[in-house]
């Protein structure tokens, strides 16, 4: 078989299916995970300067570096697993650590990123969380007294996951540490990647949903600026037919809401996107969890359902009513258009009256200077005639006067015939 060549993106396409692996992770383990984000355009963001503040974390542990373009990467630091991923708005820092502290989610444990190294991070501290994964009690009272020591009650969340072999917790609120807090008890045959799994889920349920509902706040001020908007595109559409408005006055108010409404989509079009895409991986990484109720308690399909489904409902309702807004104004515009059409028609119409009067009366002045031509012509044409009948008048002995009597009306009907056969040659 002749050899053949690669298409220079085919293993590049193949590698992306295995990047970013799940942990490996053993109960008792702890796992810390930090996001940061520039608090506007990161999407844009100097990526070079995230680069220079991973490499600053693992040159403390003498640590080998990632590739250049690398946008993920795993090693050791001390006695912690480290994974770093750099995604389209933020960057992710996840440690893991066998063993569990014996001050539940002590604080300390996030001294893997030191206090001097968060300070110089390129951006702010969107998420952090520690998950602690311990074994599965064999009473089922020991791990609800546990939950009810480390969450605040009203609005924990708990559900027994993937096929029942572990049991997942979290109240999705910060402590005073500025962290938060989720349990995962797992049964003792659990396998390692099962649990890497779970935790590595845990830990983008609360990313996206965070990075999501930064999509709710630019919805609040949208809306806010839309009531103002909409309150302004009722009352320009109430006076589209009122004559004594300027259409031109009109068509300047138009254009200035157009203009302001196509800029707030321009501005809230990324974020508002990227909230859907976030949505849909917060939801089907809950999905996948295949959640099961513990002891009558909220699952985190049922809080998310109750808490965050209504932010998500209000950013949608927002984007919704911007595009119905820019649709009517689009149509306040086909409006004007439509009655600035008809007031020029109607224009015109008076103006193309105004000329067939003009030609009316063009018609009749030029009819009165041919009825004067047909006598000008005659009169200069009697006397040639008279003149060129001389020879043959003068010995019939008819003088010049009576000459051109007989001839007047002869010469007369012929030019009124003549100058009449070249008006109908004309038409």
């Amino acid at each position: 078989m002749a050899p053949i060549d690669d298409h220079p993106l085919r293993y590049a396409l193949t590698n992306e299916l295995h990047a970013r692996p799940f942990p490996t992770l053993q109960a008792p383990c702890t796992a810390v995970f930090l996001a940061i984000k520039q608090p506007g355009d990161a999407a844009n963001r100097d990526r070079d300067r995230e680069r220079e503040h991973l490499l600053a974390l693992l040159d403390r542990h003498g640590s080998p570096h990632p590739q250049p373009d690398a946008t993920h990467f795993s090693g050791s630091i001390g006695r912690h697993e480290l994974k770093w991923e750099s995604h389209t708005e933020f960057v992710t820092y996840s440690a893991f650590s066998s063993g569990v502290s014996a001050r539940p989610f002590d604080p300390a444990e996030m001294q893997v990123f030191p206090d001097d190294w968060l300070e110089s991070a390129p951006g702010t501290r969107l998420v952090a969380l520690m998950v602690r994964v311990e074994p599965m009690p064999k009473d089922e009272a020991e791990i609800s007294a546990k939950l009810e020591e480390w969450f605040v009650p009203e609005s924990l969340a708990c559900s027994r996951v993937v096929d029942d072999v572990a049991i997942i917790a979290g109240d999705f609120r910060i402590d005073p540490a500025g962290i938060t807090r989720f349990a995962v008890f797992v049964r003792p045959d659990t396998g390692a990647r099962r649990i890497g799994r779970i935790v590595q889920r845990l830990c983008e349920i609360e990313t996206y949903r965070t990075t999501s509902m930064l999509g709710l706040i630019r919805a609040r001020k949208l809306n806010g600026r839309l009531n103002g908007i909409d309150m302004q595109l009722s009352e320009l559409a109430g006076r589209l037919d009122d004559a004594a408005q300027s259409a031109e006055t009109t068509l300047h108010r138009l254009l200035a809401i157009s203009a302001e409404l196509e800029s707030l989509a321009s501005r809230t079009s990324f974020r508002f996107a990227a909230t859907s895409a976030y949505e849909a991986i917060v939801n089907q990484r809950i999905e996948v969890l295949r959640e099961e109720r513990l002891g009558g308690r909220q699952t985190f399909g049922e809080f998310m359902m109750r808490r965050y489904d209504p932010a998500m409902r209000t950013v949608k309702s927002a984007q919704t009513r911007l595009t119905s807004l820019i649709e009517r104004a689009q149509r306040a515009a086909d409006l004007l258009r439509t009655r600035v059409d008809v007031e020029r028609s109607a224009q015109n119409q008076k103006l193309l009256e105004s000329m067939d009067r003009r030609a009316d009366l063009q018609l009749k002045l030029q009819r009165t200077v041919e009825g004067l031509s047909v006598v000008a012509i005659s009169y200069y044409a009697v006397n040639l005639a008279a003149y060129a009948a001389y020879p043959l008048t003068e010995p019939l002995h008819i003088d010049h006067g009576t000459a051109m009597a007989m001839f007047t009306p002869i010469i007369v009907l012929l030019v009124w015939l003549g100058i009449r056969r070249i008006h109908k040659k004309i038409d």
